[in-house]
C-alpha cells in the first residue's frame, strides 16, 4: 500500500492545472469569453473607442479644421477581483493508525469532494459573471420562523452562508437550516445548526434578495446584467468608469420583454434581434437563457415547424447547459440555455467583444514555505484546509455589440 504525505498528493491528483482547465469547461460563459492570463493585478487600461472618423463630404474635400478625428476614451479597472473557494479534510478521515495518509483513502475521498466543490464554484463563478450580484430573489415575505420563498431553490443548500438584504432593511448573515424544493423554501438561522431566525423584515415590496459571503463588502465581477443593461432598467451607470451615456459603443441595445409569453417567445427573440441589427453594431448572434425559456422554444418549435428551421439539434453538453440553432428568414441565431442564467434577462452576446482577464485563473493558494493546504489543531485532532482563488476581472470593451432583453416574466 502506497501511503504518502497530504502535500505530495495535492500536487499530484489535484494540480494547479486540472482546476483551472476543469473550471473553465464546466463554465459556459467563461469557455466562450477571450480569455488573457497575463494580468498581474493593480489598475488596469481599458481604452474605448468613443468615436471613429465620420469626416464624408461630396464634391469636394472637407475643409481640413471641420475633420471629425476618432474618439479614443481611456477607461480603467482599478483591481481583479477575488473569489474564494474552500475544502476541508479531517486527518482522523485519511489517516491510518501509524499516522500515515494512504493513497487508496486519498483517492476515495477526493474525487467526490472535488466532483462538487467544482460543480458549485462554477455555479458561483457563472452567475457573478451573467446575472449577478445576487443569486437569488424573494418571492414572497420573510416570516417570523424563519421561511424565506425564493425563485432560485437549486441555488440553496443545507449549511450555505447566504447575505440577505433588501431596500429598508440592512443585510445579515444567515444559514441554511434546511432546503424545501417543492415549495421552493428554505429555512434560515443567524447560526450554522442554530434555531429559525425572524427575517419577516426582508420583504417582496421591498427587493429583498440573497447574496454570496462578501459580494456586498467586497464586489464581484463585471455581469452582462451591469453591462448591458441602462441605469433605467436598473443595470450599472458606468463601465470601467466611463459614463454609458457619453457613447454608442458603450451602450447595448435594451429590448422591453414584458411581452413575452411562452408560446410568442421564438417569434419575439427574432423581432428583437432584428431590432438590435438595425441599432447596434457587432454579430451579436448567440441568446443565453434560463432553461425555462429554453423550453418554451422547443416547444414552440414544435408548433411552428413551417416558420422555423433548426440548423443544429438540441445539444446537451455533459456540464449542464443545452444550446439549438435555428434560423428564418429573420436571421440565424443560437440559443444557449444554462442553469445559471436568470428568467427576468436574456442577453443577446457578440463574445468577441468580451475577455476575461486573470492572473492564474483557478488554483490553490500557496503558503510561503510552499505548502497548498493549511493545518488546523482542534480538540479532537487536525484538519487540513486547501483554499481556491480565482484573481480577475470580465472586461468589455464594446458592450454596444452585445444587447439584452430585459423584464422578461410569464408562468
Amino acid at each position: 500500500m502506497t501511503r504518502r504525505n497530504f502535500q505530495d498528493m495535492l500536487n499530484e491528483y489535484l494540480p494547479n492545472e486540472l482546476l483551472k482547465e476543469e473550471l473553465i469547461r464546466r463554465d459556459y460563459i467563461l469557455t466562450k469569453m477571450n480569455k488573457d492570463n497575463n494580468w498581474k493585478g493593480g489598475k488596469l487600461i481599458v481604452p474605448f473607442k468613443g468615436a471613429g472618423a465620420s469626416s464624408v463630404k461630396f464634391g469636394q474635400l472637407t475643409d481640413t479644421s471641420d475633420i471629425a478625428q476618432s474618439v479614443y476614451v481611456r477607461g480603467s479597472i482599478d483591481d481583479y477581483r477575488e473569489v474564494w473557494g474552500s475544502l476541508i479534510f479531517n486527518q482522523r478521515d485519511l489517516q491510518e493508525h501509524d499516522g500515515k495518509i494512504p493513497e487508496s483513502t486519498f483517492l476515495r475521498l477526493l474525487p467526490d469532494e472535488l466532483e462538487d466543490f467544482m460543480e458549485y464554484k462554477k455555479e458561483v463563478v457563472s452567475i457573478q459573471l451573467g446575472t449577478g450580484p445576487h443569486f437569488a430573489t424573494a418571492t414572497d415575505d420573510g416570516t417570523t420562523g424563519g421561511v424565506l420563498e425564493v425563485d432560485r431553490i437549486d441555488r440553496f443548500q443545507v449549511d450555505q452562508k447566504v447575505v440577505l438584504q433588501d431596500d429598508d432593511t440592512a443585510a445579515a448573515n444567515y444559514y441554511v437550516l434546511e432546503t424545501d424544493v417543492n415549495n421552493r423554501t428554505v429555512l434560515l438561522s443567524a447560526s450554522r445548526g442554530g434555531a429559525a431566525a425572524d427575517i419577516s423584515a426582508y420583504t417582496v415590496a421591498a427587493n429583498a434578495k440573497c447574496y454570496h459571503d462578501g459580494v456586498l463588502d467586497n464586489g464581484t465581477f463585471t455581469s452582462m446584467r451591469d453591462a448591458f443593461l441602462s441605469a433605467a432598467n436598473n443595470g450599472s451607470t458606468k463601465i470601467h468608469g466611463v459614463d454609458k451615456t457619453k457613447y454608442g459603443i458603450l451602450q447595448s441595445v435594451n429590448v422591453d420583454g414584458s411581452s413575452i409569453t411562452a408560446t410568442n417567445i421564438l417569434d419575439k427573440l427574432f423581432d428583437a434581434y432584428t431590432e438590435v441589427r438595425t441599432r447596434a453594431k457587432g454579430m451579436a448572434t448567440e441568446y443565453l437563457m434560463s432553461y425555462k425559456h429554453l423550453g418554451s422554444i422547443l416547444k414552440a418549435l414544435e408548433a411552428s415547424k413551417g416558420a422555423y428551421r433548426v440548423t443544429s439539434d438540441p445539444k446537451v453538453n455533459v456540464y449542464g447547459w443545452t444550446e439549438v440553432g435555428i434560423t428564418s428568414v429573420k436571421g440565424d441565431l443560437k440559443f444557449v440555455g444554462i442553469q445559471e442564467m436568470d428568467d427576468d434577462i436574456i442577453p443577446l452576446v457578440d463574445w468577441r467583444s468580451i475577455t476575461f482577464r486573470s492572473n492564474g485563473f483557478f488554483r490553490k493558494r500557496i503558503s510561503p514555505d510552499g505548502r497548498e493546504y493549511f493545518e488546523v489543531r482542534n480538540t479532537n485532532g487536525y484538519q487540513y484546509v486547501v483554499d481556491c482563488l480565482l484573481f480577475g476581472e470580465a472586461e468589455y470593451k464594446k458592450p454596444g455589440h452585445s444587447a439584452i432583453i430585459y423584464d422578461v416574466d410569464y408562468a
